[in-house]
């Protein structure tokens, strides 16, 4: 049986594994302190910028002045209640507020930061989201898939078999979806694909192309418009339902392919039922080809004539000829055919119906 398939080996060459893992941590790790900003900061102000209010204040009164290097250690010392090391309570209001305010500024530093720190252990789902954006973030030249329901999921499992770097976003994937990207090395934005933020997570401003794979013709706008602004260079394959929807987006915004499920599969039932698998159709030039399938009939038109008059009588091309399991590429034109060979044919679409009733009928 013939299967609609593209198979390009070694297509693209992955980044190098180490390289790649170092910029997802050093991703990962920036999204992490950004999520602990507030005591990470409270604590740096606290620590240098106290530190050097209290050297200057002690200069003012004491007409001496502390290490630089010396203040910082001394507002630890004096968050975590210990004191500043061989050296008394001031009597001095100025120093002696320090002295006060310095370990309730370190208990909001601890207290804020187990906080943050238990609700980020806690929601693991939190930190695998944060996780797999750190990963698409590294990736350059890649192809973001939108949309990962049967024909998505279909598609990001091409791509994969192809080498391809990929990033699929979805708004919310289906059980068990997720959990075969992540075998498959594929990172996941659980999100709205419509908007400019969840795009830039997705890297788009960096990518390749983009396949629009929902079967919502008015999201599929919406993201197409937004992709095209944000990345004018970008290649766009979007799939539609509406003939003339899909016409609008190739004139109006460079989209590279407006595709339906249904126009692809409809040539294939259609074959099916008069015993003709049809593969992927394409159009060239205005004219619609296809590459079929046969098996000659008993009684067939064909059965009796060779390879060579059959392509010039047909205008077409036999690529493939087979008879007991031996088939042959680009077969020698002096070949009769008998009932029972197997004929691999490219031809004009339009001949498709006649070439299956010559089969079927002298």
């Amino acid at each position: 049986m013939i299967r609609n398939e593209l198979v390009l080996p070694h297509a693209r060459r992955r980044s190098g594994r180490l390289i790649r893992i170092l910029r997802v941590i050093w991703h990962d790790t920036s999204a992490l302190i950004a999520e602990f900003r507030v005591p990470i900061i409270v604590f740096l102000i606290a620590t240098f910028g106290g530190g050097w209010l209290y050297g200057e204040l002690y200069a003012a009164a004491r007409g001496e002045r502390i290490p630089y290097i010396e203040l910082p250690y001394d507002m630890v010392h004096l968050m975590t209640l210990q004191g500043i090391p061989e050296v008394p309570v001031p009597p001095e209001p100025q120093l002696l507020i320090f002295w006060y305010i310095m370990p309730l500024i370190g208990l909001f530093v601890i207290g804020r930061g187990v906080v943050d720190f238990v609700q980020t252990f806690f929601n693991r789902g939190e930190r695998r989201r944060a996780w797999e954006e750190a990963v698409a973030a590294t990736y350059r030249q890649h192809v973001i898939v939108l949309g990962v329901g049967h024909v998505g999921l279909r598609v990001v499992r091409t791509l994969a078999e192809m080498n391809f770097e990929i990033v699929a976003i979805d708004l919310k994937a289906a059980p068990g979806v997720e959990d075969e990207l992540n075998r498959m090395g594929v990172p996941v934005i659980i999100a709205d694909g419509r908007s400019s933020e969840t795009l830039k997570k997705a890297g788009l401003p960096y990518a390749e192309s983009l396949v629009v794979c929902t079967s919502n013709d008015q999201l599929n706008l919406e993201v197409t418009m937004r992709a095209r602004d944000m990345n004018p260079n970008l290649r766009i394959v979007v799939r539609s339902w509406d003939s003339k929807f899909a016409a609008q987006l190739k004139k109006y915004l460079g989209v590279e392919a407006v595709l339906s499920a249904s126009d692809l599969a409809a040539p294939a039932f259609a074959g099916a039922a008069i015993g003709v698998e049809i593969a992927q159709s394409f159009t060239m030039h205005g004219v619609l080809y296809s590459m079929i399938r046969l098996k000659v009939a008993v009684g067939s038109s064909l059965a009796g004539k060779s390879i060579g008059d059959i392509q010039n009588q047909q205008k077409m091309d036999i690529v493939l000829h087979s008879r007991n399991e031996n088939p042959e590429v680009h077969p020698d034109g002096g070949i009769v055919v008998q009932p029972g060979d197997t004929l691999v044919i490219f031809a004009p679409h339009s001949k498709i119906v006649d070439i299956a009733s010559r089969n079927r009928h002298r």
